[in-house]
């Protein structure tokens, strides 16, 4: 599974031109991170637009809404973020780009808010940041532009983004700094032991009787050394024999502080020795193949005979790792990070169960591994104190965990041994999850921000539908992490996720009624979560069906639980969670509703019995019948649409492109503009025949005709004339603004209606027009709001239609003479 788009290949953009690509597109509109490498002397350009453009596009010529951020503008002095063809931003920062070698930088946008910094991650090395107070949600398309010099990009990342307010990475890099500081604390000096403030590193055990399972003896005084099987074996080759009193090594020739040294590298990765025994110590690690000591004591050799200085008596020298290019590994804070330790061996220790001292049991699966308490002591502090403080542990070469899945531990076991984690991503329900708590309950704190980390990329993850992961993963996170103080972040994640996909959570497995009332609250006050968004539903039924399975914890719908109040009382139904009926009701935004379902609603058990519902249900009565103009008593976010649910196209002018046929025109974002009749994605229909002069196509086309008219008919016994419009099956518009077009002629319109309807057939009148003179002159545009609850109801079908006679010839009095018809609003 990627968590990443990315290309390696590089690209030159000549002065400019601009490089587009399908590979080249945020997995989600209006949010993404573009991570980058890129060579100029001034004027690294990008471009953020829907829709791709060509290669000799440029942003001053563009008229259509985008963002465009410059590094090294004014000849590399300045940054600069413009909003179609406007600058908003133009501050100092001087020496961005660099011609002679490729530097890294990072862009991100989120609802609006763009960051920029330098590096290839998110979040680090911040250089500016500005929202936009008019967020355009629909940027999806990044373009690598240039202005009179060429620029160089390569490693161009397309990156998974958590909201900006989110202080996960700002988490991870301070974990990681913490951890990295402990361990770069080791080397050298006196290690005390840190039981009663802090988790042990490897140099706590240096020399310390703790876990020690063999021992050196040393001079002709033979002084016993303590030392740990586990960690020479995999820093070199150490035969120990083997007698009565366990496993030792007799090293009469050796003085005391050379084998301190030695080990002392060894446990730390650092040392000190006298110039003059340096040699010896070489020779030390030759005799056990310790091949990073030999190879630091060989370049310190080296190096004073290249300065040709005279040996001189008492000076002392550091030997350490940090100055050999010794290996590095995936985590910084791994516990043997700083120590010359092979992790693969370490590793093998754990599949072999060589030199173990401790046998692993989980209930159920009996015997799962045999591990080494030094290492286990390492990565967790629980388990360090389990293993020191007297319990019956500490003593017994046995160990029996309970109640914890013997996959994922195996997997914790795997990490604290290699310092790596491996696992397939795509089964995070049972493993990821898992392990996380796990981490959580042995206070691995590295591991626990990588579990967050890879769980919250997998739920960002634009390729991974909703049936292959919502279902068993967002839930399933909620309920296991909201419990977990550190996870905080990745709560708000799936809160998201749920809240964004609220139709399929709900309906595809009724695990959500398990999430506490505070959470599920959470999510129904969508615009907390989500700032500049909503929740997305089809229907505010489905909200109300949800609210009524989570408080009877078990799948029904409103009509169901309406029949049940025909036998069963609320206290019966609802139980314990009957009061939260009251807080959570008026997340309904039961305004949003059909008429006729309401009124179904105001004769129900549910509003007999529950007065939060009736009342409720009575105030959205209340504002259907309130007309076009309503009072400010209605502005609240009850009596609003959720944004979210719908694409939001905006009026702007008359004539513009923001509309939904012109969209339609495009396929809906998908490519450049045709007639959409001609394209088949919308048709348009006349109250008279097809003729040269009633010509569908004209009617949304982008050129002016000169004379273009429906005829009459007659409907219900009334004469009128209409031009309607079908915007597809699989399409909805809440239409809150409409424009049309008077032709070539002097037949102007002054009674006529704009229609909507779900099937052709039963009309709603959206905003009515009784003896309206706007439209005066030939060739005018004008246009209209749609206000009050009709711009709330979304349709299908649209139409215009005329019913009076117009002014001017009397012959053609029933003609609707427009050549020109837009609809906007919020589509899906």
């Amino acid at each position: 599974m990627r968590f990443v788009e990315e290309t390696k290949r590089s690209l030159t953009v000549a002065p400019f031109e601009c490089a587009w690509g399908e590979d080249l597109r945020f997995g989600e509109p209006g949010r993404g991170c573009v991570a980058f490498e890129a060579s100029a002397q001034n004027d690294v350009t990008l471009v953020f637009r829907q829709q791709p453009g060509s290669q000799h596009y440029h942003y001053k010529m563009d008229t259509s809404r985008h963002y465009t951020v410059i590094l090294g503008s004014h000849r590399n002095k300045r940054l600069k973020i413009e909003v179609d063809g406007n600058t908003v931003v133009d501050v100092a920062a001087a020496g961005l780009c660099c011609s002679s070698s490729f530097q890294s930088y990072w862009i991100s946008i989120y609802d609006g808010f763009i960051s920029i910094g330098q590096g290839m991650h998110p979040n680090n090395n911040l250089l500016f940041q500005w929202l936009d107070p008019d967020p355009n949600p629909n940027v999806q398309y990044v373009g690598l532009s240039s202005w009179d010099k060429h620029v160089g990009y390569r490693n161009i990342s397309l990156l998974p983004l958590a909201p900006p307010n989110s202080i996960f990475w700002s988490q991870v890099e301070y974990a990681y700094a913490r951890h990295r500081r402990d361990a770069e604390g080791q080397g050298g000096g006196h290690h005390a032991s840190r039981d009663d403030c802090d988790q042990r590193v490897l140099a706590d055990f240096l020399e310390n009787w703790d876990f020690s399972d063999a021992v050196f003896m040393v001079g002709t005084e033979r002084k016993v050394v303590p030392v740990h099987k586990v960690i020479l074996a995999a820093s070199g080759d150490f035969p120990f024999n083997m007698d009565l009193n366990g496993a030792a090594i007799d090293l009469p020739s050796v003085s005391y502080p050379l084998l301190h040294s030695l080990l002392e590298y060894i446990y730390t990765g650092s040392t000190q020795v006298a110039e003059c025994q340096l040699s010896s110590l070489l020779e030390l690690g030759l005799q056990f193949k310790v091949k990073s000591l030999v190879k630091c004591c060989e370049e310190t050799i080296g190096s004073l005979k290249a300065q040709e200085k005279l040996s001189e008596p008492g000076k002392i020298l550091r030997v350490s790792t940090r100055t050999s290019g010794f290996q590095t590994r995936q985590f910084d804070s791994f516990p043997l990070k700083a120590a010359p330790v092979n992790a693969q061996r370490i590793g093998q220790f754990l599949a072999t169960g060589e030199h173990s001292d401790i046998n692993i049991y989980v209930n159920g699966h009996g015997l799962v591994a045999k591990g080494h308490k030094l290492i286990l002591s390492l990565s967790s502090l629980p388990l360090a104190k389990m293993f020191t403080n007297g319990m019956k542990e500490s003593s017994s070469s046995d160990v029996f965990f309970e109640d914890v899945p013997a996959e994922a531990f195996f997997l914790l076991l795997q990490f604290m041994y290699y310092g790596e984690l491996t696992v397939d991503t795509g089964d995070i329900t049972s493993v990821l999850v898992q392990l996380l708590l796990l981490s959580d309950q042995f206070d691995i704190t590295i591991l626990q921000f990588e579990c967050c980390k890879r769980i919250m990329e997998s739920l960002s993850e634009s390729r991974l539908t909703p049936e292959s992961l919502l279902q068993d993963t967002v839930c399933s996170v909620l309920l296991a992490v909201s419990s977990v103080p550190s996870c905080k972040l990745l709560e708000e994640i799936c809160k998201r996720n749920f809240t964004t996909h609220f139709d399929y959570c709900t309906t595809a497995c009724t695990d959500f009624v398990l999430l506490d009332e505070a959470i599920f609250k959470d999510i129904l006050q969508a615009t907390v979560i989500l700032q500049h968004g909503d929740m997305t539903v089809i229907s505010e039924e489905r909200v109300l069906d949800a609210i009524l399975t989570w408080c009877m914890g078990t799948c029904e719908d409103w009509a169901s639980v309406d029949k049940l109040l025909s036998t069963s009382t609320p206290e019966q139904l609802f139980g314990e969670r009957l009061s939260a009926i009251d807080i959570l009701l008026p997340f309904v935004r039961f305004p949003l509703m059909q008429p006729s379902i309401l009124q179904r609603m105001a004769r129900s058990n549910l509003a007999n019995h529950i007065k939060a519902f009736r009342q409720l249900v009575a105030e959205a009565i209340e504002f259907s019948h309130a007309g076009q103009w309503t009072p400010a008593l209605y502005e609240c976010e009850r009596f609003q649409h959720r944004r979210s649910s719908y694409k939001e196209l905006q009026y702007i002018s008359d004539g513009d492109t923001n509309g939904v046929i012109y969209y339609a025109g495009t396929s809906f974002g998908k490519h450049q503009w045709m007639n959409p009749v001609l394209a088949k994605n919308i048709t348009v229909v006349a109250s008279s025949p097809n003729s040269r002069h009633t010509d569908p196509k004209a009617l949304v086309s982008k050129i002016y005709q000169g004379t273009c008219f429906a005829g009459p008919c007659i409907e219900d016994g009334k004469k009128c004339s209409w031009w309607m419009v079908d915007i597809g099956k699989d399409h909805q518009l809440m239409c809150n603004y409409y424009t049309v077009r008077q032709d070539g002629s002097t037949t102007f319109m002054r009674c006529w209606v704009l229609q909507g309807s779900m099937d052709g057939r039963s009309w709603t009148s959206l905003r009515v027009h009784e003896n309206d003179p706007t439209i005066c002159h030939p060739g005018q545009f004008a246009s209209w709001p749609v206000v009050g609850p009709p711009a709330l109801l979304p349709f299908r079908f649209f139409r215009v239609v005329m019913t009076g006679p117009a002014t001017g010839c009397a012959s053609n009095a029933w003609n609707l003479c427009i050549c020109f018809l837009e609809l906007y609003g919020y589509f899906r």
